[in-house]
Parts: structure tokens; sequence; C-alpha cells
């Protein structure tokens, strides 16, 4: 994988990311208070696998497991 930067200011240009980081915030980060960062990264690691498995994606109407890998 190659990393390429966007440029400073435009966050248009990287819209997939900056959605992930949006439904972050407002799914995860704003909707608990954490004691401490710990904390904090203790929550993160089991709300990535809800999002990534369990959580319907609407712009592929399904999960992303079903999606790659159908039953």
């Amino acid at each position: 994988a190659v990393q390429r930067f966007i440029k400073p200011h435009c966050p248009w240009t990287n819209g997939k990311a900056e959605r992930f980081n949006r439904t972050l915030q407002t799914e995860w980060a704003y909707r608990q208070a954490f004691t401490s960062s710990t904390h904090r990264q203790a929550a993160l690691a089991p709300w990535l696998q809800h999002y990534n498995t369990e959580r319907i994606h609407t712009g592929i109407g399904t999960t992303p497991t079903t999606r790659v890998s159908p039953t």
C-alpha cells in the first residue's frame, strides 16, 4: 500500500476517511464519558469490532462481513 497525503485544510479530498471519523465521533466518542485514556483505548477495540462485523452500513445495505463472505 502506498501512503498518500491530502492537501492541508481540504478534507473533501479524503471523503471516506472523513466519514469514518465522523461516525467514530457520533456513534462512539460522544456517547460516553471516558474516565481516562486507558478507559478510552479499552473501549475502542470492541466498538471497531462491532463497526466492522455487525453494524449495517447504509452505503452497502448490509454488514461488511456479509458483503465479503455471504453465508
